[in-house]
């Protein structure tokens, strides 16, 4: 099945690769259709003007035989034949001013034909056609010509003759001619007949002399002579890199254990030593195989340099690696101001960010006070400024970035534009929860606050969430968003100075006196550590039930973290002067039975001689 499925998508790329190259073909065939569709008619064209030409050329001979005809006392027959012969030629330069104007607007769609030397490299190009040549049958019988030419012996610079015809300027080699220069041709490359004539005389003379040069017995015998030293160059490189590669392995697995222990980075083992070693081996086999087929990627385009026939493969070979570091290093050196002005930006930023964060410290510290502005406010205020800083300077950079004004870059930014505001929408709400409640005051690290049903101190305040460390050492995280929600008791921001009221509550029977359970309670919390004399203690009575009396003792601290262990201190003193005072706690379901049972005090706080009460019968004799 599987095999089935993947021939199928094999064909389905066949077919869609050729369905493209097929549009591909389309497309050049009907550019090229469309470029000779316009030369054609541009041909047309210049056959009629050629025509014009001609019985222009021949009414200005039979012109020029009438004047030199007159005898010299007939002025006005002269005048009349010389004023004819000058409107022939200013319809001759408006036929070129046409002419000139016809082709340049067909340069940049018009297809040239080279004319190639001998090794296939591009002598030069032929746009337009002559007589019943086209501008491709020129370009190819004007290269077999040229090569025919290095079968002369003897042949040098000026064996190439240029001579002028009726309409052209020939090349020619002895009684054959090579080519032949037209108006046209002139007009195609901005330059008069004669001029382009030289040119390309020079050029092909030049061409077959280095041909002849190149290709001669003792040029190939060197040129053999220095492949064989290149190919023996490159072997004796390939021998000792494998050599040095070989004996760096083999050092490698030696150190093991010795130089190689390991990578660590704190507790952590990144790399144990086995692993190491075959990491580190891994990577000398990988650069000994990119140094290999490095020489050989140097090696092949020099020795295609060396012959003639193979340069162009050289050049190409050079090209795959110098025309990309080229473009790299132009698009860096184009971009250089760019990249300037990008650093500008982000040195200024910084700086600014140095400045606002020695403010923050500043007023963190102390040493500089805003009215209305709490200190620890400036943290959090500094930590807002900053990532505005940061947002404000990559919009300023953006205009800057490589690649910005591209829609590709565009639309990845609003890509993660919108998964930012999908996917961060319940953070964000956390975000701005973190925000209020530091601007509210409503607590800060250290502090022993109650949230929700959860008591403990504050350890962590971020935009995010709050965290919170319980006295049996509990870490609960709460989301900001869940504390803006919920009420929240702050126990330590007052303490330090108007301090914090901790109270309890014990039932007494109706039989001990309120006065002296009041001064019981006081006395057992001045006995209490971390319980303040000022203010004193005082104690409330909370209810009258129905077999005891509530009191509430409270009390100051100014320690608000450590309430559990004062609480605990106060119940134990409460017990103790109770019990050195004769004042049982028998709340809240414990009943006083005193006949025949022992008072509820323990042991060691009653007297040596203590016994039980009896029990009391009461008779009554009249009955």
């Amino acid at each position: 099945m599987k095999k089935n499925r993947s021939i199928l998508i094999f064909i389905a790329i066949l077919v869609a690769l050729q369905t493209v190259f097929a549009q591909v073909d389309t497309i050049n065939t009907n550019n090229d259709s469309l470029n000779t569709s316009i030369l054609d008619d541009f041909n047309k064209k210049l056959a009629e003007i050629d025509q014009l030409r001609v019985a222009d050329s021949i009414q200005k001979s039979e012109l020029e035989t009438q004047l030199n005809s007159l005898k010299t006392t007939d002025n006005l027959k002269k005048e009349e034949l010389q004023k004819q012969l000058q409107q022939l030629k200013d319809k001759e330069v408006k036929r070129l001013a046409f002419k000139k104007s016809q082709i340049d607007s067909l340069r940049l769609t018009a297809k040239a034909f080279p004319v190639l030397g001998f090794f296939k490299d591009t002598l030069f190009l032929i746009y337009s056609k002559l007589g019943s040549f086209s501008a491709k049958d020129r370009a190819e019988a004007i290269s077999a010509r040229i090569k025919k030419l290095s079968d002369k012996l003897g042949f040098k610079q000026d064996s190439l003759k240029v001579f002028a015809a009726e309409t052209t300027v020939d090349i020619m080699s002895g009684e054959s001619i090579i080519m032949s220069v037209s108006e046209n041709d002139a007009i195609w490359n901005d330059t008069t007949k004669m001029e382009l004539a030289k040119s390309y005389q020079k050029t092909i003379a030049n061409a077959v002399i280095k041909y002849k040069s190149e290709t001669s017995f003792a040029t190939l015998a060197k040129a053999i002579g220095l492949a064989l030293l290149v190919l023996l160059i490159t072997g004796a490189l390939i021998y000792y890199i494998l050599k040095l590669f070989t004996w760096s392995a083999l050092k490698i697995q030696e150190q093991e254990g010795k130089l190689i222990k390991g990578i660590k980075i704190k507790n952590y083992t990144l790399f144990d030593e086995r692993r190491q070693v075959r990491v580190l081996m891994g990577a000398n086999t990988v650069l000994k195989w990119f140094i290999f087929i490095l020489i050989i990627y140097i090696a092949l385009p020099i020795l295609f340099g060396i012959f003639p026939w193979t340069k162009n493969l050289a050049t190409m070979l050079f090209g795959y690696i110098l025309n990309p570091v080229k473009n790299m290093a132009l698009a860096f050196w184009n971009y250089l101001p760019n990249l300037i002005t990008i650093i500008v930006i982000i040195v200024v930023f910084r700086y600014v960010s140095k400045g606002i964060k020695y403010l923050k410290t500043e007023i963190e510290k102390g040493n500089l006070q805003l009215p209305g502005f709490y200190a620890d406010w400036a943290n959090p205020t500094y930590q807002i400024v900053r990532v505005l800083l940061f947002a404000f300077m990559v919009v300023v950079m953006f205009p800057y970035l490589p690649g910005s004004d591209s829609p590709v870059f565009q639309g990845v930014s609003v890509f993660l534009g919108v998964l930012f505001t999908f996917g961060s929408s319940g953070s964000l709400s956390n975000v701005i929860a973190g925000l209020v409640l530091t601007y509210m005051r409503l607590f800060k690290i250290g502090d022993r606050v109650k949230i929700g049903e959860v008591v403990g101190d504050v350890i962590e305040k971020s935009l995010l969430v709050t965290r919170i460390r319980t006295i049996k050492n509990e870490i609960i995280s709460i989301p900001n968003s869940t504390v803006m929600n919920s009420h929240t008791v702050n126990y330590s921001s007052d303490a330090p100075e108007k301090g914090l009221i901790i109270h309890s509550t014990v039932t007494i029977g109706y039989d001990v006196p309120w006065r002296d359970m009041h001064q019981a309670l006081i006395d057992a919390a001045m006995k209490t550590e971390m319980i303040v004399d000022e203010p004193k203690p005082f104690v409330l009575q909370t209810s009258l039930d129905d077999f005891y009396v509530s009191y509430q003792i409270n009390a100051y601290i100014k320690e608000a973290n450590k309430q559990a262990v004062i609480y605990s201190n106060l119940h134990q003193n409460i017990q103790d002067v109770c019990n050195e005072r004769g004042i049982e706690i028998l709340s809240p379901h414990y009943r006083a039975a005193r006949d025949g049972n022992m008072v509820a005090i323990p042991a060691s706080y009653l007297p040596k001689d203590y016994e039980a009460p009896s029990f009391n019968v009461k008779m009554n004799k009249d009955k």
